[in-house]
């Protein structure tokens, strides 16, 4: 049976505070996650939300069907960016390279499959990622995205 996945990820200001939302179905099952930072970016938090989704996951070897409004994840993934930003160690001052590492590992215990959909448009379970994530980047209890303050540093 295929796991079906909804991610989004939102930011107040780029950056600014942020979060992901996430909804997982798996036949009756369903799950919703979300988190929110104090410090980052939109495409951090977009990326973060498939990595919790991932990290949600109780087994190995699952058909995915991720649909997310980002093309930058999308397309990273299925067009083959991330393949090659790998390969250059991320020449170029390609961000999100923890993230990317992050999700690149977890992505090999499954068969993923990316879908794009049209951002806060009519998809019912896109249009509810987008809330638990602006929710989340809302929320009094924050926290702190290290990667993002750590890339700051740099």
């Amino acid at each position: 049976m295929q796991v079906i996945i909804y991610t989004d990820g939102a930011s107040r200001g780029n950056p600014g505070p942020g979060g992901y939302g996430v909804v997982l179905l798996w036949g009756q099952v369903r799950k919703e996650l979300s988190k929110g930072y104090s410090l980052t970016t939109n495409n951090r938090m977009e990326l973060m939300a498939v990595i919790a989704a991932l990290e949600a996951m109780k087994k190995n070897n699952l058909s995915l069907l991720i649909y997310s409004d980002s093309n930058y994840v999308v397309k990273a993934f299925e067009e083959g960016w991330l393949t090659k930003w790998i390969r250059t160690d991320f020449k170029g001052g390609k961000k999100n390279k923890d993230l990317w590492l992050k999700f690149y590992k977890l992505s090999q215990h499954h068969n993923i499959k990316f879908k794009w959909v049209k951002g806060h448009h009519t998809d019912k379970n896109n249009i509810l990622c987008d809330e638990l994530a602006t929710e989340a980047a809302d929320g009094k209890h924050l926290f702190v995205d290290e990667g993002y303050e750590a890339e700051l540093k740099t």
